[in-house]
């Protein structure tokens, strides 16, 4: 939860939650649910503009801090292809964080379809880990170790199929938009360079040394103030 609260409070996410507020664009009193919610950021938020906000997420520790967050809410414990909602009883439906965690997208769409009311607006969309760039002296390195990152998600660029997966759907009116996080702090990205670096070594892609040389340099970056990353993330909004 305290990864989650992280990610959720940096600046450029509460930036994100807000551009998909407004691809959703409902009016008070609709109905809309927040699948993957998490520790309820956007539920929260989303109540707070009076709306009737349902939050989904499979993992209970998830739904209890949510919970907590936006006591005026409903929520439950499920997974994105087996939603616990009536057809068509939905205006808005959001998922942001979510597909690069799944082995296809096209059953929590189709999903997205039943539920949603005709004319209802979705909004889905996350990171695609193939456009991260980081600044490096070694970019050929660098480029080796974000593919240790991708290794660590189901489909690390399934965003960018999104559009195309709302079509087939039968989706109307998608509309894609891209929101840029510069990231300057070393500390907030600290944890996920590790993580990218070791996932290298793990698949055999860099040796343990290279690594530790990549690691030390972005420390070093960090210190000096020269530390930069930029994260796109793709919001995929349409009409059922």
């Amino acid at each position: 939860m305290r990864f989650l609260d992280r990610i959720e409070e940096r600046a450029g996410a509460a930036e994100l939650r807000a551009a998909s507020y407004r691809m959703l664009a409902l009016k008070r009193g609709a109905a809309c649910v927040d699948v993957a919610c998490g520790a309820g950021h956007a539920v929260a938020e989303l109540s707070g503009r009076g709306l009737k906000v349902i939050g989904i997420d499979p993992d209970p520790d998830a739904i209890a801090a949510a919970r907590e967050r936006a006591p005026g809410a409903m929520f439950h414990v499920a997974h994105s292809d087996a939603l616990p909602l009536e057809d068509e009883s939905m205006d808005g439906y959001r998922a942001v964080r979510l597909f690069h965690l799944l082995d296809d997208p096209a059953p929590t769409v189709a999903e997205a379809h039943r539920v949603l009311r005709p004319g209802g607006r979705i909004v889905v969309g996350g990171q695609d880990y193939g456009f991260v760039l980081i600044d490096s002296s070694d970019q050929d390195l660098t480029d080796v170790i974000l593919l240790g990152l991708e290794s660590r998600t189901a489909s690390p660029r399934a965003v960018r199929t999104l559009r195309d997966v709302l079509l087939d759907a039968g989706f109307q009116d998608v509309e894609v938009a891209v929101h840029t996080e510069v990231v300057t702090d070393y500390h907030l990205m600290a944890r996920q360079l590790q993580a990218a670096a070791t996932a290298a070594v793990e698949k055999a892609l860099i040796t343990r040394e290279d690594a530790d040389g990549w690691l030390a340099e972005q420390a070093r970056r960090g210190r000096r103030n020269r530390f930069l990353a930029v994260l796109p993330t793709l919001l995929v909004g349409a009409r059922r």
